[in-house]
């Protein structure tokens, strides 16, 4: 099978600038002035980024698309390779050349206009595909307002179904019933080499797909007053490639495709209640109850839609789907009140059964001790209830799946961390999600490949991680807010954002362990807001070392004081700010950078004759302290605007608890501390 030629720039295309035809003309205009546009832009060097149309060139001898054969057993023609269009030709396609800037109401005209445009209206062979067969047709006529092509059956018959029960005489039959009149995202085009018919399979790809991933049957109704292609098409288009290149959790996809039918289930009944009260103009008490169920019903329609929209939204979509880590239901003591454990063996042998015996087993009593054994480790903590023990014997293991550990229970390996392995397979979203009360995990390496979040996310209670090694892909170790994590005597490198994330409200102990070649070793999330309680830290004699960026960084929004004197030295050319898209970020360094941002609060402690690594401690210790001061200072403000003027000093003098000591931090990127300003 031959794959399409690759038009245009490399990747994805996001990031390429897309150059609209008649920008500044009307919906209509802007449409026909890009068909005119097409032939000149195909003449344009083949260097230019913009010099290939995404409905191929006329002018030019030969097709520009690839082709593939089809699956089955019947010996059909080739056909058109067009499925596989990059994100910008879409892009560019629906903004520029379909839709531009109509409303939801003109959709199926704008598209009718763009059809009658570009597709040849006769002449052509194509696939007629259905769920139940798939039969050859030659195109003879097309009906643009109605977006079906009339078709008669081709010679010789080619047809192909489930049971193998439609004749020749059963499919002249049908499309008699159908006026002959077909559909066109039904239609795959017969592959032509001359080149003719690249602009109407193009076209047909681009309306299947759009009725396919993109229209909802309810957009018909969407206020007029928005441009649909900037309200609906952009963020689903996006969303979609987002899933095709497992940017988006798998847990979060399948929420939206839950979401998604439950919403078309209702709308349809909703649509089947509002009709039945339009057609009835009696005032009976039937009626009256059908606009109840009807106003009901759309509520819970509307109610969805928002939440579709949540996810389709990349800056919403992780906050709508951290949610679903709170349905993970711990199963509690097993029936019998017995506590099992579970041992994975990667291979058994006497001998080492006779040393598991001695050193985990039993190591003083045997008895009514109930042992099972599982194939692999992911069976095996899903077999667990509270109190529960894994032992994972040395190996390595491929899993494929997510740990979801919402009991209290403790996995061990048997053995160095570097002889007890358990890789993620394949993409995939989370590795290790923490739930549970008081959750241990020792003794072993975790490798994660191709993820979309971190290695482990403690989402509550406690989870203690000792002497373990991590080799992480995105993000490292995230607590959550109201989380606890105890990590000591393990080793943690190469996730691509932060090696360890701490959530405001949280408690995060680091003991000797080592964070390096990260994006960022540690990150303190903003806690200044009013409803973030401060983190609890403790950072005791880590090793912080050759990450891209700094070793422990804050997150924090700028304050109001700090702005002005920005602004102050700002305009004695003191001031470093660096652009992060609508946001503004401020990066202090360790002692070699002075920015302009930094207060007298957070002024970096310095004092004569102490080393670099106990300066280092100090002054992250001092800004962390500092900063939850400020934290105090504004609430105390709060509560006495509300009248509150003697409020319990412990209540409201919750400061972070900081112990930073002896830790080292060497050759990062940035330095050793730093504060992020937005």
């Amino acid at each position: 099978m031959a794959e399409p030629r690759p038009p245009g720039p490399q990747g994805d295309g996001r990031d390429s600038p897309v150059a609209g035809a008649g920008a500044g003309a009307g919906p209509r205009d802007r449409a026909e002035q890009a068909e005119r546009d097409l032939h000149r832009e195909d003449a344009e060097s083949d260097s230019s980024a913009d010099s290939w149309s995404d409905y191929g060139s006329r002018d030019k001898p030969g097709t520009t698309l690839g082709r593939t054969v089809p699956d089955g057993n019947v010996l059909f023609p080739d056909i058109f390779h067009t499925d596989h269009l990059l994100f910008y030709e879409r892009f560019r396609a629906y903004q520029d050349y379909i839709l531009a800037d109509c409303k939801a109401s003109e959709v199926k005209q704008f598209i009718a206009e763009y059809l009658g445009k570009v597709l040849e209206p006769s002449g052509w062979q194509a696939i007629w595909r259905t769920d139940v067969f798939e039969v050859l047709v030659g195109v003879v006529g097309v009906n643009f307002l109605a977006l079906k092509a009339v078709v008669q059956l081709s010679e010789p018959f080619l047809c192909e179904s489930q049971d193998g029960s439609f004749t020749l005489e059963c499919m002249q039959e049908l499309l008699e019933l159908k006026e002959h009149q077909i559909l066109l995202q039904e239609l795959w085009v017969v592959y032509d080499e001359s080149g003719e018919f690249d602009q109407t399979a193009l076209a047909i790809e681009h309306v299947r797909f759009f009725y396919q991933c993109i229209w909802r049957t309810w957009d018909e109704e969407e206020e007029d007053e928005f441009d649909y292609f900037v309200r609906c098409v952009e963020p689903r288009l996006r969303l979609h490639y987002d899933v095709l290149e497992h940017r988006v959790p798998s847990g979060l996809v399948a929420d939206y495709q839950n979401l998604l039918a439950k919403c078309e289930e209702l709308y349809e009944k909703f649509l089947n209640v509002r009709n039945s009260i339009s057609s009835n103009d009696s005032d009976s008490e039937a009626e009256n109850v059908s606009i109840v169920e009807g106003l009901k019903l759309y509520d819970k329609v509307e109610h969805l839609k928002q939440k579709l929209k949540l996810i389709e939204n990349p800056l919403l979509r992780y906050v709508f789907g951290y949610q679903k880590y709170g349905s993970l239901q711990a199963k509690g003591l097993r029936p019998t009140g017995a506590k099992v454990t579970h041992v994975v063996p990667w291979t058994m042998t006497a001998s080492l059964l006779h040393l598991l015996a001695r050193d985990k087993l039993c190591p003083e009593s045997c008895e009514g001790l109930e042992i099972q054994f599982h194939c692999d480790p992911l069976a095996a903590v899903n077999a667990c209830y509270e109190g529960d023990r894994v032992i994972i014997c040395p190996g390595h293991y491929v899993v494929d799946g997510v740990f979801c550990i919402a009991d209290s229970v403790e996995i061990e390996g048997y053995g160095l961390p570097d002889d007890v392995v358990i890789e993620k397979q394949g993409k995939g979203d989370n590795f290790f999600d923490c739930t549970g009360a008081n959750i241990k995990i020792s003794n072993l390496k975790l490798v994660q490949h191709d993820a979309v979040e971190g290695i482990l996310n403690v989402h509550h209670g406690k989870t203690t991680l000792e002497n373990c090694v991590l080799q992480c892909e995105t993000t490292g170790i995230t607590v959550r807010t109201s989380a606890e994590l105890l990590m000591k005597n393990s080793d943690l490198y190469g996730a691509k954002g932060a090696g360890v994330e701490i959530y405001p409200g949280s408690a995060c102990t680091l003991l000797h362990n080592g964070i390096h070649h990260c994006k960022e070793g540690i990150l303190v999330k903003n806690f200044l807001d009013e409803d973030y309680e401060a983190p609890k830290i403790t950072m005791v004699n880590n090793m912080i070392h050759n990450n891209e960026g700094y070793g422990v960084v804050l997150v924090r929004p700028v304050m109001a004081s700090e702005m002005k004197d920005a602004s102050a030295q700002g305009t004695k050319g003191n001031t470093q700010p660096t652009q992060a898209g609508d946001e503004t970020a401020c990066a202090e360094g360790s002692r070699q950078e002075q920015p302009g941002c930094v207060t007298d609060e957070l002024e970096l402690y310095k004092r004569a004759g102490i080393s670099e690594q106990t300066e280092n401690n100090s002054e992250i210790a001092n800004v962390l302290g500092a900063t939850s001061a400020k934290k105090c200072q504004m609430h105390k403000k709060r509560l006495s605007e509300l009248g509150f003027t003697e409020a319990d000093d412990n209540l409201m003098s919750q400061k972070m608890f900081v112990s930073v000591e002896g830790n080292q931090f060497k050759w990062n990127g940035k330095g050793s501390f730093g504060i992020f300003l937005f």
